[in-house]
């Protein structure tokens, strides 16, 4: 991870169910409610219901508590929507927790630590727990004899939602489970800006705050000027959301976006009725140099394509009738020859 300094320890647990649900977070979690849990704390935040801030070259832990005996694998979305994986790692000795009990990484006897090291912004700590091993060969590999850590191959947390939905889906509904927790990592300095980070569970999402588009969802925007600001999160097939949200100087603001339903775009009619009326019967009609029909009974129904199109009409003792009409509706044309 980007913000600890290759110091290990972390942890992931895995979702499970036939069909592994998207969170306005962009991460896995189980649709059914498995008996097993997991809960995933930073050390600043025991409630795991804060956004505690860590400074650059601070250093933290992080503690996961299962129910049940378990598997745990840890994950750090990163403030750029990069991911490393903390646990398992060749540092820590297992990455299986007893069941009841709480295991930190690192833990107190380990000879090693974390750090907080950067980008600033809005961190998530992914815990993915399940009764048996997983197998992650797909998501990530360690690349050689030498490395502590293994990289993770998903690009972004949209990937490795993706990639961690593949892995946990095969598996029994009861067997895996996930949490999050989530911290800020600020500047070393005090600084007058704020940040925003907005999940959301759909890929192609962006953001517009107070009418300047910042970008795709799931990553931290730094740098801004702190207040309050409106902010609409637009994805394509899907309704804009919009809220107002406010900016807070050396902090993060977590703006979480969970679309629903899917907008149907009105069907688009290229085809309209044209009803061409006039007094000569007997009239023929010509559009765009081909024969279209007779007129009898006063009128004489077209069917023509949105557009340009050029109408004669022909009539003996009568001077030819030609117009040029740009459709768009259905209508009608009313024409009047001369003789």
């Amino acid at each position: 991870m980007k913000k600890f300094l290759m110091i290990p320890a972390a942890l992931l647990l895995s979702t499970a169910a036939a069909a592994p649900k998207i969170s306005a977070q962009s991460i896995i979690v189980n649709p059914t409610t498995p008996d097993l849990n997991v809960s995933v704390r930073v050390d600043r935040d025991t409630t795991g219901a804060q956004n505690p801030a860590y400074r650059v070259d601070d250093k933290i832990s992080i503690s996961a508590t299962v129910n049940r005996d378990a598997y745990v694998y840890l994950f750090n979305v990163n403030p750029d929507g990069s991911v490393d994986q903390i646990l398992p790692n060749r540092l820590s000795d297992s990455n299986f927790v007893k069941a009841g009990t709480t295991k930190s990484f690192p833990a107190p006897d380990d000879n090693f630590t974390y750090t907080v090291a950067g980008p600033v912004g809005q961190n998530k700590v992914l815990a993915l727990a399940s009764l048996t091993p997983l197998e992650l060969d797909q998501i990530s590999s360690f690349k050689t004899a030498q490395d502590q850590f293994a990289t993770v191959n998903a690009k972004n947390q949209n990937g490795l939602a993706q990639a961690l939905s593949i892995v946990v889906t095969p598996l029994p509904q009861n067997s895996w489970v996930s949490d999050t927790a989530f911290y800020t990592v600020a500047a070393r300095n005090p600084v007058s800006t704020g940040s925003l980070f907005v999940g959301t569970n759909v890929a192609n999402a962006s953001v517009i705050l107070n009418g300047r588009t910042l970008g795709a969802a799931n990553v931290t925007y730094s740098g801004l000027r702190a207040g309050t600001y409106p902010v609409r999160v637009k994805a394509p097939g899907y309704r804009d959301y919009t809220t107002t949200i406010t900016v807070r100087a050396g902090s993060t603001t977590n703006l979480n976006v969970e679309f629903a339903q899917a907008v149907t775009p009105a069907p688009v009619t290229n085809r309209f009725t044209v009803t061409i009326r006039t007094t000569v019967n007997g009239a023929r009609v010509f559009v765009d140099g081909q024969e279209a029909g007779t007129v009898s009974g006063g009128q004489l129904n077209l069917q023509l394509t949105r557009g340009t199109h050029e109408i004669l009409l022909v009539a003996p003792g009568y001077r030819t009738f030609s117009n040029t009409y740009n459709i768009t509706q259905n209508g009608q044309i009313t024409i009047t020859p001369t003789r």
